[in-house]
């Protein structure tokens, strides 16, 4: 159980999963006089931050 545990955990991380979850850690660390974005806000700031450098479609 464990080990799935850990996998899953991995898993989460590698694919960009648990990445407002990594943000709001780092938020409460680094900014703590300043309220996080919320779950929406953050994927459309990280959408667009992704797809800024894109200029052409082929």
């Amino acid at each position: 159980m464990k080990a799935l545990r850990a996998f899953w955990a991995w898993l989460r991380e590698v694919s960009g999963d648990d990445a407002y979850e990594r943000y709001l850690a780092h938020h409460a660390a680094a900014h703590p006089d300043s309220a996080p974005l919320g779950r929406r806000e953050f994927f459309s700031w990280r959408q667009a931050t992704a797809w800024a450098k894109v200029k052409r479609c082929c």
